[in-house]
């Protein structure tokens, strides 16, 4: 072990280009404070809409790296643990954009905004007979309990499996006290899961995004997300291996490992195409009034082009390109794919509530970009330091052999 690289140095260009991004993101939002955020209603909403699907993008996609680390500790998988401190790294940014999130969500609730959410307006409430049905849970004192309780879980729940991690640093395990380490292991990883489960596969999405138009629903909407989310979460992890491995890092990690988190990029893509095609083909055979106001200005609308492309995007090229073996196994196809995957994920939570909010005219533009670009800043300059503050291979950790030996 004393051969290889244990601990990773920031490099300062990496710090340069993260803070220029950073620096962009904040001079964006306080134009855009001053353009939009103190324009009409209209205008306050694209503001508010805008920072609202970056930041809960952001927030799932960090959060999925931990679900990664928690599914395959539930199945006892070793393969991973060669390259598990990325995930680890990456969920670090869940109390931070989670923090986001909660504020701007609820400083949209508090503020009574009902432009966003029609909910929050309380007259209309009353005099609708699907919004009162549904006011048991929408409401601004559920929300906000219900938001502060996910968020905060998500948060001291990964941080303890994190926490848990670092024992493979401190010392060699034995037999007993291995079997020990992966059972306290497990049992923390099945926590998270029932939590993860309980909100991403199910409240959140609904409570956060679908709740954006309260007359629709979608039993496949949860899981829609979280196949979007987690196909995001799986492609950033390909690129911070490539990127440790260009830079001479991670010399456990081979190709069989980036084969097999292609493999994942690959799959989840045709999961969430499958979820993809199956909410809309129902909803568009059925034609029922009441399910087609989600799709008819995104189909028929100034949106059709933006979702339309997300099957492109997120389907079209994955199936394509990722398909064969050898793809899985080169460097400059994983990182194009990855990139693309991100973007076009991104792409697909704009349209999903800015749909919602600006119905008739898409916004897309620079403010957009400039909010991404804190963003990716951000999870640049945490995910480096996370890497920094601890050893890249938790090498006392009972299945590193076999993630070393592991063969596709």
């Amino acid at each position: 072990m004393a051969s290889i690289r244990e601990q990773f140095e920031i490099p300062g260009k990496m710090k340069t280009w993260a803070y220029a991004l950073i620096g962009v993101g904040l001079i964006s939002f306080l134009i855009g404070l001053f353009t939009k955020g103190m324009g009409t209603d209209h205008e306050k909403a694209v503001f508010l809409g805008t920072i609202m699907y970056n930041t809960i993008f952001w927030t799932l996609v960090c959060n999925a790296a931990m679900f990664f680390i928690c599914v395959t500790t539930m199945a006892w998988g070793g393969w991973p643990v060669a390259f598990r401190r990325i995930p680890e790294a990456i969920s670090t940014l869940v109390p931070v954009f989670g923090a986001i999130t909660l504020a701007v969500l609820l400083y949209i609730g508090f503020s009574h905004n009902h432009h966003i959410y029609h909910w929050l307006d309380t007259e209309a409430v009353a005099n609708d007979p699907i919004l009162k049905g549904k006011a048991s849970f929408l409401n601004i004192k559920f929300f906000t309990i219900w938001t502060t309780l996910t968020i905060g879980l998500w948060s001291f729940l990964g941080y303890r499996m994190r926490q848990l991690s670092n024992k493979a640093d401190e010392a060699e395990m034995d037999g007993v006290t291995g079997a020990a380490f992966i059972k306290e292991n497990t049992v923390r990883a099945a926590t998270f899961l029932v939590w993860f489960g309980l909100t991403v596969g199910s409240t959140i999405p609904w409570l956060w995004m679908m709740s954006l138009d309260a007359h629709w629903y979608s039993t496949m909407y949860s899981w829609y997300n979280f196949a979007s989310t987690f196909v995001s979460g799986m492609s950033l992890i390909a690129l911070w291996i490539i990127y440790l491995k260009n830079k001479g890092y991670l010399e456990y990690t081979n190709s069989e490992h980036l084969h097999d988190v292609a493999k994942f990029m690959f799959a989840f893509s045709i999961f969430w195409t499958y979820l993809w095609f199956s909410q809309y083909m129902l909803i568009w055979y059925s034609n029922q009034p009441e399910e087609i106001i989600y799709f008819k200005h995104r189909v028929q609308g100034a949106y059709k082009g933006i979702f339309f492309m997300n099957l492109i995007i997120n389907f079209v090229c994955p199936l394509i390109i990722l398909m064969k073996r050898s793809s899985k196994r080169n460097y400059t196809l994983v990182t194009f794919m990855a990139v693309l995957i991100l973007f076009g994920h991104w792409i697909d939570y704009y349209q999903q509530i800015m749909g919602s909010i600006s119905k008739d005219h898409v916004t897309l533009g620079w403010f957009d970009f400039g909010i991404l670009s804190f963003f990716v800043g951000a999870m640049i300059i945490g995910v480096g330091k996370a890497l920094a503050s601890k050893p890249l291979v938790p090498k006392y950790h009972p299945f590193l052999k076999e993630s070393i030996i592991h063969h596709t």
